[in-house]
This record gives structure tokens, C-alpha cells and sequence, in this order.
């Protein structure tokens, strides 16, 4: 019998999730030098202002995004990342569409990212979302390895 994929809020810190973003950064690290990625540690996804979303079916991780919340009412998707035995499953559309509806539970007006040129899968996953590409923001400096989006979300948003 086919186990239902579930996607919910939980602690980074667990051997599945930690698993995941060790793939996760092994990945980053295969396409781009250090100075290219931006990813953020296990300390800060543990931080209040972060939501953190795992993707399993059973007790295997197949999944995980996180939002983090900025005080100027924006917020930026970071350690999006979906295991490749778990890929066709559109995991990266529902872990999307979950951060986005955490967004406007919270109130939140604007979703900022920044992605690598040579992911086409989940620049792709992004426009398809309605995020369209902008300059630079907070602390990030131009990089032509990076591409930087976002979209913007209300409660009155309809589909």
C-alpha cells in the first residue's frame, strides 16, 4: 500500500532532516564555489523567526523548506531541497505552496529567494509560482551565478 507523502512543520535537528541537508549542500557545493552559496546552518533554522517544513512519507524524509521571517514583513525561502529518489513526486510545488500559505497566515506581503543559475528545475518550479526575478536584497551582493526572485502574497490572493 502506497504511503500518503505528508508535508508539517518540525525541528530541523533529526537524523532524516540533517541527512537531507547534508545532501543538500553536497549538491550546492557540486555546482558553485563557497562564495556562491548561501545557505543557512542548522543553528539558524532552529531560530523563532524560521518555519521549518519537512516532506515524508512514513518516516522517510523526502523533503524539506524552510521560511524565514524578516521584521520589514517580508520573508525568503531557504534550504528548499527535495531527496532525488523522491523527485516526479512535485514535492518542490507542495513544499512551495506551503510555504506560501505560512506566509499568509503570517502576514506576510512579499516571498524573496535567491537560486543558482544551474538549477533550471527549480528556477523553472519558481516562475511557473509567479516569482519573477529583481535585483540583490538584504545582505546578498550581486553574483552572476545567483538569480535572485520573488512574489508577492496576500490573504485576498486567489487562484
Amino acid at each position: 500500500m502506497e504511503q500518503t507523502v505528508v508535508i508539517q512543520r518540525e525541528p530541523p535537528r533529526q537524523p532524516g532532516v540533517i541527512r537531507l541537508l547534508e545532501l543538500s549542500s553536497a549538491y550546492a557545493a557540486s555546482l558553485y564555489p563557497a562564495e556562491s552559496n548561501h545557505m543557512l546552518p542548522l543553528e539558524e533554522l532552529e531560530e523563532p523567526s524560521v518555519s521549518f517544513f519537512v516532506a515524508r512519507r512514513g518516516t522517510d524524509v523526502l523533503g524539506c523548506a524552510s521560511l524565514v521571517r524578516y521584521e520589514d514583513g517580508t520573508a525568503e525561502i531557504k534550504r528548499m531541497f527535495v531527496d532525488s529518489e523522491a523527485r516526479g513526486l512535485k514535492l518542490g510545488k507542495r513544499l512551495l505552496e506551503t510555504l506560501e500559505d505560512e506566509a499568509r497566515r503570517l502576514g506576510i506581503g512579499v516571498i524573496r529567494l535567491e537560486t543558482g543559475i544551474y538549477q533550471p528545475e527549480a528556477i523553472g518550479l519558481y516562475r511557473t509560482a509567479g516569482y519573477v526575478e529583481i535585483e540583490p536584497f538584504g545582505s546578498y551582493k550581486p553574483d552572476p551565478l545567483s538569480l535572485f526572485m520573488e512574489k508577492r502574497v496576500t490573504e485576498t490572493q486567489t487562484a
